[in-house]
């Protein structure tokens, strides 16, 4: 099943980079949704499969997964943007950073899960420690106000700017150049673009995101391939949906809301065990789904007047 699910993402990326956008070109709301169809089609199409292979038990945890990491990739979703908006990227090189950084996600979701894992399996009592994370983190999303992140500000962006070459300006879809140096002109040396910082700063904001979700779909099942399966998948999709998104993300303002409460949710479902309270698969994802279709639905009818971009 591993083989198998290894092959379907390698597919999918040589399909994504190799056919569908092999060459730069500025991805259209419509296109986003159709990409995005794909993805989240190939998504359940796998849930499915793994809930044939597997069990229903094992098919209900998968698509719990899938979905709280889909609705926690929206806050993902308006910091890249930010980060775009600061390095004034075109949308002609966005999909090339979503790519490679969409890569690099699936690296560091696959050590932190791995980590996390080796954890569980050494001391129980890391859960409870996930448990009080995802309840905390709940109760700070339902009150956290919606600030903009500065992201001049970033101590990472500052450090990297101080101790590496750093072009002024974009040189196309590259992420490193070839340029005279400053202190010996004569002398040629290796540049990175503001692309490549972009690139890096996309990584960051994973990162930051993932130590979110992985304690959250560990909640949910501690079976490392429903786990790392159902976390890439939803992943894979963000880039195909950022574009739609990042135009329409204010119109799902209320999602947040009832993500906060599913986290609360799943956080209080590991301390129910102590007291032999077991909360089964399927009332787990009918509550999910049902919050975060909540969210979603009174999201689009409070903005319903406002226009949605082409």
């Amino acid at each position: 099943m591993w083989g198998t699910f290894a092959v379907v993402v390698v597919v999918l990326l040589v399909l994504d980079l190799g056919v569908l956008n092999k060459k730069d070109h500025e991805i259209s709301v419509k296109e986003s949704l159709k990409l995005s169809a794909f993805y989240i089609s190939a998504g359940l199409l796998f849930g499915g499969w793994v809930w044939y292979t597997l069990g229903d038990k094992a098919g209900m945890d998968y698509f719990t997964g899938f979905l709280v990491e889909k609705s926690l990739s929206m806050d993902n979703v308006f910091v890249i943007s930010l980060i775009f908006t600061y390095f004034a990227v075109p949308r002609v090189y966005q999909h090339r950073v979503l790519f490679w950084g969409i890569l690099g996600a699936i690296v560091m979701r696959g050590v932190m899960i791995g980590l996390g894992a080796a954890l569980i399996h050494q001391f129980s009592w890391i859960m409870y420690l996930f448990g009080i994370f995802l309840v905390v983190t709940g109760v700070k999303m339902l009150f956290m106000k919606d600030d903009e992140t500065d992201v001049a500000s970033n101590p990472l962006l500052k450090w990297l700017k101080g101790h590496f070459r750093f072009t002024e300006t974009l040189d196309g879809n590259r992420f490193f150049v070839k340029a005279p140096d400053k202190k010996d002109p004569s002398k040629m040396v290796l540049w990175a673009t503001p692309l490549f910082l972009t690139l890096i700063m996309v990584e960051l904001t994973d990162l930051v995101f993932a130590v979110d979700s992985v304690p959250a779909i560990f909640a949910i099942t501690t079976d490392t391939f429903i786990v790392f399966t159902s976390n890439i998948f939803a992943i894979l999709g963000l880039r195909a949906l950022y574009f739609a998104l990042a135009a329409m993300v204010h119109r799902f303002h209320y999602l947040k809301y009832a993500l906060a409460v599913v986290l609360v949710f799943i956080g209080v479902k590991i301390f129910l065990v102590n007291f032999a309270i077991k909360i089964p698969s399927p009332v787990s994802l009918g509550v999910t789904f049902g919050l975060l279709a909540a969210g979603v639905a009174y999201s689009l009818w409070k903005t319903r007047n406002e226009p949605i971009p082409e």
